[in-house]
């Protein structure tokens, strides 16, 4: 992943850690004052909220722990590889397509943004521009000729990055 989506991740699990969760906690306890928790919907919201929070900072965790992060500026691009957006010329349609190769975690396939894992970034890593290959789909195959290789920032090219709102659990 890039260091701009590693850097959204520890900022949410921090978020999550130390704000989200002691808030939620203290509403949990200030609805388990309030009597019966049987019946008590608050206590029981806050408490199904902080099973959301220890999972997702569980998974978060794992995440980072695992993440590999590259910094797709330091490379040439001279070949196709993690970072590269890539002009392609569908050769059966005769249209062009762009597409960035990134990490799982920062797709956005409507907006050309695709996983390092797709079989389309799997069929141009390693190549060059002018270089012709056959992408087979279960639909078929296209033909494509890659045109142009360049490096432009993943995150300038996003619509969707995430923020301390889209953090919270509500």
């Amino acid at each position: 992943m890039s260091i701009e989506g590693y850097d959204i991740l520890t900022q949410e699990f921090k978020y999550l850690l130390e704000i989200e969760k002691p808030k939620v906690a203290s509403e949990k306890l200030v609805a388990a004052a309030q009597g019966d928790r049987s019946e008590n919907a608050d206590y029981h919201a806050a408490k199904e909220k902080l099973r959301f929070i220890d999972k997702r900072l569980f998974y978060l965790n794992s995440i980072i722990a695992k993440s590999q992060i590259i910094d797709p500026s330091l490379y040439p691009h001279t070949k196709v590889s993690f970072g590269s957006s890539v002009k392609l010329l569908n050769i059966d349609s005769d249209e062009e397509e762009t597409y960035t190769l990134c990490g799982v975690l920062e797709t956005e396939p409507e907006n050309g943004l695709i996983s390092i894992h797709s079989p389309i970034s799997k069929a141009l890593l390693g190549r060059s521009v002018g270089d012709e290959f056959i992408l087979k789909l279960p639909n078929g195959k296209k033909e494509y000729e890659i045109l142009e290789i360049k490096y432009e920032n993943i995150f300038s090219l996003k619509k969707n990055i995430r923020t301390k709102v889209d953090f919270s659990f509500h």
